[in-house]
């Protein structure tokens, strides 16, 4: 029966993968305009932090509130390799404006692509993982952990907003256009960028899926469900869960730099407090264990932001509070619970 069971879930999850590829390779391409599908392209960038979400909350059971600052991370190392090219051989216009004579040192490895991917990729990782593992060893969890990233966040966006010298201030980093002498403005430019980006997110829903199915995945909900017993077992639960909290972080940083080429620029408000409980809100709203309801997620939510405050300009907000509230209330397991309900998963259940 057991056998049976993880038969019928493996199928279910490569099915919701492969409808949600279908969607983004095939169907919105072949029906959306070149400015839509730029903005499905920015919602996309959304998806890697909810589906790291869906690992540390959904099976982890540690809810970040602050995952905008890995975000933003990834988002600023993209935005600064694009602007030292668009800059060169000059400073960048904001240091101009500011008074900067040289360029800050920790600018430098940002000259060269291959060091700017590979910091997208470590950086994040390896900060995250310091700064839970600590906390994790002291077995601060749930709520107080919450409200740790979510402080954390705060902190960074004064920092960012303070140092305008160095990082564009409020206004953040903006007006680039090519990447490696490619022009990534132009529609042709975007439609590659976008295929590129479905390609990362197919590779990323993946890997997850391989994670949470693991015996590492299984360890994983264990403890969220009863962390005192993994412990007494023998298991390190602090570098598990700091093991977690580091591959979401990575997801969200992958996800930043996909924002900065895509949208064109990177600002404290991507980081801040709001933009990261909003993060969380995309997780919820696909279903915190679904990793293809993550992504679905954030699409829904990315979409109905936009056409809301297009057709509802004075009030569109209100709409979207309603939006949450409806969706919590009828689907507690998000989107991901209406898959449960089609054909092929009544007549797996069946079957088994």
């Amino acid at each position: 029966m057991a056998t049976v069971q993880r038969d019928t879930q493996r199928r279910s999850d490569a099915i919701s993968v492969g409808l949600v590829i279908l969607l983004l390779a095939v169907v919105l391409p072949a029906v959306l305009d070149p400015f839509r599908l730029n903005l499905i392209s920015k919602y996309l960038a959304f998806g890697f932090v909810a589906i790291g979400i869906v690992l540390t909350w959904g099976y982890g059971g540690v809810l970040s509130l602050g995952q905008g600052v890995f975000f933003g991370l990834g988002g600023y190392m993209m935005a600064m390799f694009l602007k030292l090219e668009a800059s060169a051989p000059e400073l960048p216009d904001f240091m101009v404006w500011s008074s900067v004579e040289s360029l800050p040192a920790w600018w430098q490895p940002f000259h060269s692509l291959g060091w700017t991917i590979l910091g997208i990729l470590v950086i994040p990782g390896v900060l995250a993982w310091l700064f839970s593992y600590a906390i994790f060893r002291r077995r601060v969890s749930g709520v107080y952990f919450a409200i740790v990233t979510l402080a954390l966040a705060l902190t960074l966006t004064v920092v960012v907003i303070g140092q305008q010298g160095d990082t564009g201030g409020a206004n953040g980093i903006t007006d680039f256009r090519t990447l490696l002498g490619w022009d990534i403005v132009g529609s042709s430019g975007k439609r590659v960028l976008y295929y590129i980006e479905v390609a990362a997110v197919a590779v990323v829903m993946v890997l997850s899926l391989l994670i949470v199915r693991s015996r590492f995945g299984k360890i994983l909900i264990a403890i969220r469900d009863r962390e005192d017993r993994v412990r007494f077992s023998g298991y390190d639960t602090a570098h598990m869960k700091a093991f977690v909290f580091a591959v979401a972080a990575v997801l969200s940083s992958i996800g930043g730099a996909f924002y900065s080429l895509q949208v064109g620029l990177i600002a404290p408000g991507v980081i801040g407090v709001v933009a990261s409980v909003e993060m969380v809100i995309y997780a919820a709203v696909g279903g915190r264990l679904s990793i293809p309801g993550a992504v679905m997620g954030a699409l829904l939510i990315g979409f109905l932001k936009s056409y809301l405050s297009e057709t509802f300009p004075e009030g569109w907000l209100y709409f979207l509070g309603a939006v949450f509230i409806l969706v919590v209330w009828a689907m507690p397991n998000g989107l991901a619970g209406l898959m449960t309900r089609m054909p092929w998963q009544r007549s797996a259940r069946g079957a088994s």
